[in-house]
């Protein structure tokens, strides 16, 4: 193949993944004990521990922590557990400098109940409090700005434009540092890139791309994907390597259960597929304009990672 004729390069620095680790046995992601039994973020800054350093070795630079690393610390009726993140100021701060020294990107991903723009104003109150105290993890470990806390628009409640107004005015609400650390998703239902984009034109707000929710929801943007992930990776400061989501569709069939009985049923679109198509990634990834962290949201975690490696590394040993 002539020189001029070779692909356009993927501009991928880092891959990573979520949460969960299944390469090796035995690493917990955070203390999952009930409230009864003293869950205690210390002993989730333990596993995370271990969980850096097994990243450490298989050469992996971009990590999302679990949201639920400091349990209960948001709780209303729970204020013993309040306190979690300075009593572990120290270890944070010990744990953070061992990130920095192996390179490691860090993200949190706070759960779907975490809804900024709800009109409910004790759910909006409790989300935008848990936001705060996600912000303050990534403070106390001294991560740079490419540590970021991801947050979807939240719900539509039958008035989409009502619904951003109350999402944009929230977002005012929040501490300079949270606004500092948070970026909003497109999801696959509700909120599509046109609209993450509005968001960021109105507040400032970084914007993530999510390559599967962008295709069951692509807006106004159907049929220009490239389009749609470049302009939310230019939503992100000089100097910050942006991040974007990817995964590929669950298409085997899934297990139905209709009277009693279990039948297979058709594969649903918007699920996760164990590992990731490297054909497709690699055909989207040449259309990126800038250099980026792909988060990989597969089942397969830490695995698919690895195989995605590999597959990326035989499709450019047959590029002659």
């Amino acid at each position: 193949m002539p020189l001029t004729d070779r692909p356009t390069p993927r501009p991928i620095r880092h891959l990573g993944f979520a949460v969960k680790v299944l390469g090796t046995p035995g690493l917990k992601s955070n203390d999952a004990r009930r409230w009864q039994s003293g869950p205690h973020l210390r002993v989730s800054i333990e596993y995370l521990a271990r969980i850096f350093e097994y990243c450490d070795g298989i050469d992996v630079r971009m990590y999302r922590m679990s949201s639920d690393i400091a349990p209960y610390a948001t709780h209303p009726t729970m204020p013993q557990f309040h306190d979690q993140v300075r009593e572990c100021a120290d270890d944070l701060a010990a744990l953070g400098a061992r990130a920095r020294e192996l390179g490691l990107r860090l993200s949190l991903h706070p759960s779907q109940y975490i809804v900024l723009n709800s009109p409910n104003p004790a759910v909006a109150r409790g989300s935008a409090r848990d936001l705060e105290v996600q912000t303050e993890i990534l403070d106390a470990m001294e991560q740079g700005p490419e540590a970021t806390v991801i947050v979807h628009g939240g719900g539509g409640y039958g008035d989409k434009v009502a619904a951003l107004d109350r999402f944009c005015r929230a977002w005012e609400g929040l501490s300079e540092r949270a606004r500092s650390r948070i970026a909003v998703e497109n999801d696959e239902d509700i909120f599509s890139v046109e609209d993450t984009l509005g968001i960021h034109r109105r507040t400032g707000a970084k914007t993530i791309f999510d390559h599967q929710h962008h295709r069951l929801n692509p807006g106004t943007w159907s049929g220009r994907e490239a389009d749609a992930a470049n302009a939310s990776l230019a939503t992100w400061p000089d100097g910050v390597t942006p991040k974007l989501h990817y995964s590929s569709p669950r298409l085997d069939a899934r297990e139905v259960t209709r009277g009693g009985k279990a039948k297979p049923g058709a594969p649903l679109l918007s699920q996760h597929a164990d590992y990731i198509d490297p054909w497709t990634f690699d055909a989207f990834a040449r259309t990126l304009r800038r250099p980026v962290d792909v988060m990989l949201e597969a089942k397969a975690k830490d695995l698919a990672l690895l195989r995605l490696r590999k597959d990326l590394a035989m499709l450019d040993a047959k590029i002659v």
